[in-house]
């Protein structure tokens, strides 16, 4: 199966992108000349790659027979972008693609989507709005939709929560200010996010013209324990006397204090997590310590 995947250099991508080169798949991936392939510069010299700053997404669909798109690339928005750039990553340019491969006749789309609220963010409305477009051409091509919960692991980015406390952490900062922590998420591991997109791809040619699956371990826990488990993690391997002041922050408007999520669907293929938080966060820590 030749597999076309975007956000190849990112979190998500790139271990999706071990993964199924592991799996004997051929995998093309669309990046940009002067993206960081840092996480994939071990197995660059095996896929096929085009950059988008120096051709088009239809060269890609020219050249290869592509069977099915994983698209994962995204703007958070996480370094205050403009919205009109949020905005073209996550809905022009994803229309972009999902035109480009109903008319080269692709048999699926994997979408990659989000749990959060709808109006919560610019992000969280750019993803939501492509979505309806999903559903649109759901006639033309396949469509299965993954709405993620809040994934962590290795090689993520450091701008992110789990990663950033994490740091502080270690980093034995005199205090951290959050919030009373009261909200509950659901923390899935990056290697079980994977395994799900990979059992999606072995199923995809029995789903629906149109799919959506709830990506998480259907296990929430409240912010604060998931932090105070990090604590432990980090205090069972070196001396740590970070105060953590929960209740200094108010909470961000528009917090939801627990998700709606609804991972039967995604069980029932046969799917189960594998990976504990408190294994998530060694696998973690381990890999800093190496890398330290």
């Amino acid at each position: 199966m030749t597999i076309l995947l975007t956000g190849a250099t990112g979190f998500l991508g790139s271990h999706i992108l071990h993964r199924l080169l592991q799996t004997n798949h051929k995998v093309v991936i669309l990046k940009r000349s002067f993206s960081n392939t840092w996480r994939i510069n071990s197995v660059l010299s095996k896929v096929k790659f085009y950059d988008l700053d120096k051709t088009s997404i239809e060269t890609a669909f020219k050249e290869q027979k592509i069977d099915v798109v994983i698209h994962t690339a995204t703007n958070y928005g996480r370094s205050n972008q403009p919205v009109a750039d949020i905005v073209d990553t996550n809905l022009m340019f994803s229309l972009k693609l999902l035109e480009t491969a109903a008319f080269f006749n692709t048999d699926t789309f994997f979408n990659t989507d989000t749990l959060l609220y709808k109006y919560l963010n610019h992000y969280s409305l750019s993803k939501k709005q492509f979505v309806e477009w999903l559903k649109y051409f759901s006639n033309k091509i396949r469509v299965v939709n993954l709405k993620l919960e809040h994934m962590y692991g290795v090689q993520d980015d450091d701008t992110k929560f789990v990663m950033w406390i994490i740091n502080q952490m270690l980093n034995n900062v005199k205090s951290i200010d959050l919030t009373k922590g009261e909200q509950k998420r659901d923390f899935i591991y990056i290697d079980d996010v994977v395994e799900a997109y990979l059992l999606m791809l072995e199923k995809c040619s029995t789903f629906q013209a149109f799919s959506e699956f709830d990506i998480g371990t259907g296990n929430q826990i409240r912010l604060k324990e998931f932090i105070l488990k990090i604590y432990q993690e980090i205090s069972n391997l070196t001396p740590i006397n970070t105060q953590l002041n929960f209740g200094a922050k108010a909470y961000r408007d528009g917090e939801f204090m627990e998700i709606q999520e609804n991972v039967e669907p995604l069980f029932d293929l046969g799917w189960k997590p594998k990976i504990s938080i408190e294994n998530g966060i060694r696998k973690i820590l381990k890999d800093r310590i190496k890398n330290d």
